[in-house]
């Protein structure tokens, strides 16, 4: 692996004595991970079933490594929302964001979404989590993985900081910004980012986290949390940009983050002196199993008045449609605050504030489509139930190859009772099909099947 000497040299003038342990990292393979969705299965239930030989990672209780040559991307399990692929490094920003029960969370640089579903595995389906990103074209990851994933209380938005705001000041319980940066501590993980790197790309991406750190404090209510993290190694983009942002707003502190697990301090000798920073976290290949990594975990200590709006109740909502289709198909009620946009039903989480005049791609959970006096039951729906909550199910065991066939977006031919059918493998829902007798028409998504 060949990396830019100019990288090279400024590591090295960071590291000093460390500098040959992290340059040999370079040598070793890159680390897999995957993280299990408790939202539809616990960790033992999914280590019993596991197809893969998996090792925990230490800082995240429902995420592990997987060898080098599996492909669970190809598994029916990842199609049914199991599990998350992601890197382990990666997901440990959100393990210190402390989420709890029922919080109002941003994810405000949100694609591809992973870090937003492992927010509401922690929110169980409660509170609300507002995913955010600014390019729509990776908009439409975070809307897919919300839907596979089963999350049913998140609010898609495809906005700036400075609109986002102006309609949540001080609301926010906890916020993650997962910034753009210059992406150094994944070199090992994708070696393509070595040859898009410039040497004036530090100065670039602190230039667009700057712009969203002065924002970002005034959507965080009072003794809210935020996490800042990075995968890059600039002090520029790290330290410095946490004591920037300390300077500027006096109401918050930085709160230690355990040092454990290999995970080392912030330097203040890259920050003015800063010492708040040496709370702050660094990942290193060399000291971890992970890619580089930085995080800072701070908390608003100054109260402010609360300015949300909250969403009005419409005075009528067309549900006749909707409860006729519950009535067939499902066994069980759902109940809530209703919303027809165009001409498609939500679900609503509580406490969302008015949203006309943001860009929103998904209000909550997307239940269906009205068409021509019938309710059509949406994808999202079917990742969101459970195989008892559906009056007709097909259970396919993942080694069947029916399980590939509906998943490719093929007629399976099967007889049962007609209707709409919730297909699962091993009892975990993949999707719609409608019963017609002999056979089964699909509704697997086109844009989800394999190739």
């Amino acid at each position: 692996m060949k990396l830019p000497q100019a990288y090279l040299d400024r590591m090295k003038e960071l590291l000093k004595d460390e500098f040959e342990a992290f340059y040999k990292s370079y040598e070793c393979d890159k680390l897999q991970g995957l993280r299990i969705n408790t939202l539809k299965i616990s960790v033992e239930d999914f280590l019993e079933i596991s197809p893969f030989k998996l090792i925990r990672v230490p800082w995240c209780e429902n995420g592990f490594y997987y060898e080098e040559g599996e492909r669970p991307a190809k598994h029916p399990y990842y199609h049914a929302g199991l599990y998350y692929i992601q890197e382990p490094s990666a997901m440990a920003p959100v393990e210190i964001l402390d989420v709890e029960y029922g919080n109002k969370v941003l994810d405000l640089c949100a694609a591809p979404g992973g870090k937003s579903i492992q927010i509401c595995t922690k929110l169980k389906n409660q509170g609300v989590l507002v995913t955010n990103d600014i390019n729509m074209n990776r908009v439409k990851a975070i809307l897919k993985n919300i839907e596979l994933f089963g999350i049913r209380n998140a609010i898609v938005t495809n906005e700036t900081i400075e609109n986002l705001t102006k309609f949540f000041s001080n609301y926010f319980d906890r916020v993650l910004v997962d910034a753009p940066c210059s992406g150094e501590g994944m070199f090992r993980k994708d070696p393509s980012m070595i040859k898009n790197w410039k040497e004036d790309w530090t100065d670039t991406f602190a230039a667009i986290q700057r712009q969203i750190m002065d924002c970002i404090g005034e959507t965080i209510g009072s003794n809210g949390k935020i996490v800042y993290s990075t995968c890059t190694f600039a002090p520029e983009e790290n330290e410095q940009m946490i004591h920037e942002f300390l300077e500027k707003n006096n109401e918050f502190n930085t709160i230690d983050v355990p040092k454990n697990n290999g995970f080392a301090h912030g330097k203040a000798a890259w920050a003015n002196n800063d010492q708040r920073v040496e709370a702050c976290v660094r990942l290193w290949p060399h000291k971890i199993h992970g890619e580089g990594h930085f995080f800072a975990l701070m908390e608003k200590d100054h109260t402010r008045e609360n300015k949300i709006v909250l969403d009005e109740e419409p005075e009528h909502i067309p549900l006749d449609d909707f409860y006729k289709f519950a009535d067939e198909n499902l066994n069980i009620s759902l109940e809530g605050r209703f919303r027809v946009y165009k001409e498609n039903l939500y679900l609503v989480p509580k406490e969302v504030p008015s949203l006309k005049g943001l860009k929103v791609v998904r209000t909550g959970w997307l239940l269906g489509t009205y068409k021509k006096n019938r309710f059509e039951p949406s994808q999202a729906l079917a990742m969101g139930l459970t195989y008892k909550d559906a009056k007709r199910v097909i259970n396919f065991k993942s080694t069947d190859v029916e399980a590939i066939k509906y998943l490719k977006g093929e007629t399976v031919n099967i007889s049962g009772e007609k209707g709409w059918t919730l297909v699962c493998v091993d009892h975990f829902p993949l999707g719609w099909a409608k019963q017609m007798g002999t056979s089964l028409k699909n509704y697997y998504p086109a844009s989800w099947r394999l190739l």
